[in-house]
């Protein structure tokens, strides 16, 4: 168990927060949506296609984390879009008209309160970051999220060539802030990577919106409590 920081703290002067499962959802809604608009473009079945897709994306969902640039990752899709134009028995062109349709950015969804959370905080005087092993492309992702004019800095660790729980990445994210690690609370969804945030010096939570994890916060608006009671020391 992780429990939130209760040492005593210098002044707040940042949030640091990871997307998935903090800030955003995986939407499976989306999943059987893109599956039955295939079958219904492209005259497949829709359970059969559905099942592809998902093979197709897992054969490949690991292989974006060398990636360093949105350059890199353009060419990550054109393979993916390949693959999944076999899988399916389409042309490239319908490939490409499918994901075009469900891009990765339509898979997500905000969690609960996630925009009033972040303008919340940034009243507050603080700033917002957002660091994340993920694609390249994670400005799209959180614009398509509804929260990119609330992020200070959103950092893809694919982009900095280390993922948390590595040192660097956390280092990469402080000097884009502009902060210590003593003014910044971080906020994520794995205790592996809590456990190394506060390591380097950064006060950090554990979030689990399943609400399975004892001590840990179960929604985002408990980021709030936190804060508040660190913004003045």
């Amino acid at each position: 168990m992780v429990t939130p920081d209760d040492r005593p703290q210098v002044p707040l002067r940042g949030v640091l927060f990871d997307r998935d499962d903090t800030l955003a959802r995986t939407d499976r809604g989306v999943y059987r949506e893109a599956a039955a608009w295939a079958a219904a473009r492209f005259g497949l079945e829709a359970g059969e296609a559905g099942r592809r897709m998902a093979a197709t994306w897992a054969a490949h969902a690991e292989g974006w984390w060398h990636l360093r640039s949105e350059e890199d990752e353009a060419a990550f899709w054109e393979g993916y879009r390949a693959a999944l134009g076999r899988a399916l028995g389409l042309t490239d062109a319908q490939a490409g008209e499918l994901l075009a349709t469900y891009p990765y950015e339509r898979f997500m969804k905000p969690v609960e309160d996630a925009r009033p959370v972040l303008e919340t905080l940034r009243s507050w005087g603080l700033k917002v970051g957002v660091l994340s092993n993920t694609l390249p492309s994670i400005g799209r992702t959180l614009d398509a999220l509804g929260l990119a004019d609330l992020v200070d800095v959103a950092i893809a660790t694919c982009t900095v060539g280390v993922h948390k729980p590595e040192p660097g990445a956390y280092a990469f994210a402080l000097d884009a802030l502009g902060l210590a690690a003593a003014e910044v609370l971080f906020v994520d969804d794995r205790p592996e990577n809590v456990v190394a945030a506060r390591a380097l010096g950064l006060r950090a939570a554990l979030i689990d919106l399943e609400g399975r994890e004892p001590g840990a916060l179960h929604r985002l608006s408990d980021v709030l409590e936190l804060a508040k009671a660190s913004v003045r020391g």
